[in-house]
């Protein structure tokens, strides 16, 4: 039997969350949807801007998240931003929810994405970054990409 080629499945990324916080400790998790939410998802329709996890009675749930109503949908159609539920290890929970209390860290969705049929979501655990830490974050790519430049350049008249 031949090897399926990977696909990109990926629905949506947050990309802003590594803009705004130093990201830690990457976990995949399940997510409990409805059946249009997963529709709408087939569709792409979907942000990651402005979600966060909190931490109730032992379990995680995902605050934030827009999924768009489905298109086809009708008066069972899904909330957008509902409060929606992760699926976690007990001792995952645990360990993330302690992070966020003690540590005054977040708990951020990085990415989302199909994994055989299922939906699952990358979360982080992220530290806040002032504002000089994003211009030096900034300067330091700057830098990298002048760098390579001058590599490029370098190595082109060489081969004169």
């Amino acid at each position: 039997m031949a090897k399926r080629k990977k696909q990109n499945n990926v629905i949506t990324e947050n990309r802003r969350a590594s803009h705004d916080y130093f990201l830690s400790d990457f976990l995949e998790v399940g997510i409990v949807l409805t059946g249009t939410e997963i529709k709408s998802l087939r569709q792409s329709g979907a942000s990651l801007k402005d979600t966060y996890v909190t931490f109730r009675n032992g379990e995680a749930f995902i605050e934030g998240l827009y999924i768009a109503p489905y298109a086809f949908g009708n008066i069972f159609n899904h909330e957008p931003r509902r409060s929606r539920k992760l699926l976690m290890h007990k001792r995952e929970i645990a360990k993330y929810a302690a992070e966020v209390q003690i540590a005054s860290m977040t708990c951020v969705a990085t990415k989302m994405y199909f994994v055989r049929g299922r939906v699952k979501l990358t979360i982080a655990l992220g530290k806040g970054k002032k504002h000089y830490d994003k211009r030096e974050a900034i300067k330091e790519r700057e830098d990298k990409i002048a760098m390579a430049k001058v590599l490029k350049q370098g190595s082109v008249s060489h081969n004169d």
